[in-house]
């Protein structure tokens, strides 16, 4: 097939293109830097320069590809140490009206399947009830004031895809991605603040947090490109942990010390209420339907495996 990838230089896309190319798919690579291209044809591509926030750049880049396949990978999260709703505001664009764009876009040429970036990390389900959701479980219905911008991107998102009726929309809600390329990979961002005991756990710990490794994300992408149905998938590992007991197993792997303990007021204080509630009240996901329904398996079935190991 012939598969359009937006945000083809991302985390995600430079592990996703080289796998779609091997699987004898022709890719083309969305990017909006000249200076990219380079990149995507060393991972196999078709170079493709737009801007996602310019519908008329997207459209164009889309009818050139003429793809069967569009999968939306859009996020400008480069660099981001935590999460604040000014951070994340130029993704929640690229959800919303990036989203759009790419609909239209795909709309116009009559693209067969979307597949789209959706989060079941980071507090997106609901926080009462079952320590782990499936896709079946409601999204956050009051999520804390300082993530109410992204939750509702995030709706946007699923609704817009999951709405298009000419085509087999598909998202998948991916875990807390790590590897190669990702905040949490050696020497990266979310590594160094636990090495230097600048990540503590607050309240009791008790969030409970899906990881993924970004390669089995990929691989889960590349199966819901071939023969996904309409509807969302979970992508996340076998083993949902509380912060309680991730954040110590990590700091021990890096051969740190043990994170700090604060109370929810201190946490509030650097953390604000989104990250008040990621360190103690968000729900896990289960990968069971991917597993059913794509035909996939997590490599890395748990984060205890090569989370943060040098």
């Amino acid at each position: 097939m012939r598969v359009f990838v937006a945000g083809a230089t991302g985390a995600i896309g430079r592990q996703l293109v080289p796998r779609l190319v091997a699987a004898g798919h022709e890719v083309h690579g969305m990017t909006r830097s000249e200076e990219k291209q380079a990149l995507l044809r060393e991972l196999g591509a078709i170079p493709v320069v737009a801007d996602a926030l310019d519908p008329d750049q997207v459209a164009a880049a889309v009818a050139g590809a003429r793809p069967d396949v569009i999968v939306h990978e859009l996020t400008a999260l480069t660099g981001v140490e935590r999460y604040t709703e000014k951070a994340a505001a130029p993704t929640n664009r690229l959800r919303t009206e990036g989203t759009d764009h790419l609909l239209s876009a795909g709309h116009a040429v009559g693209v067969r399947r979307f597949v789209a970036q959706g989060v079941a990390a980071f507090g997106v389900y609901g926080r009462s009830g079952a320590p782990v959701k499936s896709e079946d479980d409601p999204l956050d219905p009051e999520p804390p004031r300082d993530m109410r911008d992204t939750v509702a991107a995030l709706r946007h998102l699923e609704a817009a895809v999951l709405g298009a009726d000419w085509t087999e929309g598909v998202v998948l809600r991916y875990g807390a991605f790590y590897g190669p390329g990702t905040s949490l990979a050696p020497g990266e961002e979310q590594i160094e603040l636990v090495r230097k005991r600048k990540f503590p756990v607050v309240g009791d710990g008790g969030g409970v947090w899906s990881f993924i490794h970004i390669e089995d994300a990929a691989e889960a992408t590349v199966a819901a490109v071939e023969h996904a149905s309409r509807g969302v998938y979970n992508v996340v590992d076998d083993d949902p942990a509380p912060v309680a007991e991730w954040l110590p197993a990590l700091a021990k792997n890096l051969g740190a010390k043990q994170p700090r303990r604060v109370p929810r007021f201190i946490g509030r204080l650097f953390g604000g209420e989104a990250g008040v509630a990621m360190m103690t009240e968000i729900r896990g996901a289960s990968n069971a339907k991917a597993k059913r329904e794509l035909g996939w398996r997590p490599a890395h079935a748990t984060w205890r495996e090569g989370l943060g190991v040098a």
